[in-house]
């Protein structure tokens, strides 16, 4: 179940970074400002700042085990899926050798890595001008994993696996048709799934 972040206010942050300091002074207003400059995000604060509404849900928590001097060393890898429900999202994956550390290792890198999603309505079946389902069919890959998405008719709601399901909610899509083939790993899914919406991002419109 998608949960709200815990997010830091303008006033209690202390940016690290020049673009930090352009979106505590104002200068910076917007996430998109950030993708139109095309440069990363280093200070996962910035989101908090510009994207105070973002939720988050895990999608995949797994232990891994190593052998050290000491013996046997477990850790527990987790996946996350963080977006606004409003044209961004994003996955985080963090490893720990506890719980608590390794979610909050998973937030920070999806808050680096935020994509901007591109909406629209390119489905032949409705043709309105509201924007709840995507422009045109896009497709994603992730190691063995191949995500495709098709535009939908409004009420048709979202018809993918459930991975993909929750990075589509996550990003604000309503109607989507979507297949994935391919391995069935869940961090591969919902990567291959990012890569297929920021697809959308690199295609030239008129």
């Amino acid at each position: 179940m998608a949960e709200k972040l815990r997010t830091i206010s303008k006033e209690d942050w202390s940016p690290r970074t020049k673009m930090g300091q352009m979106v505590k002074s104002g200068e910076i207003s917007s996430i998109d400002q950030i993708f139109d400059m095309g440069k990363p995000v280093i200070e996962p604060e910035v989101v908090d700042v510009l994207l105070p509404t973002l939720e988050s849900e895990t999608l995949d928590v797994r232990t891994t085990q190593r052998v050290t001097d000491s013996g046997k060393r477990t850790q527990f890898r987790v996946v996350v899926v963080v977006g606004d429900r409003n044209g961004h999202v994003s996955i985080g994956v963090g490893k720990s050798d506890e719980m608590k550390p390794a979610l909050d290792y998973a937030m920070r890198n999806a808050k680096k890595s935020m994509i901007s999603v591109r909406t629209g309505c390119g489905s032949w079946e409705c043709k309105c001008s509201i924007k709840h389902s995507l422009p045109e069919k896009t497709v994603g890959k992730e190691g063995s994993t191949v995500v495709t998405m098709k535009p939908a008719p409004r009420g048709l709601g979202l018809a993918a696996n459930k991975v993909v399901r929750k990075v589509l909610t996550m990003a604000g899509v309503k109607d989507v048709w979507s297949f994935s083939t391919g391995g069935s790993n869940v961090y591969n899914t919902a990567m291959a799934a990012i890569y297929a919406l920021d697809n959308l991002n690199k295609i030239k419109t008129r």
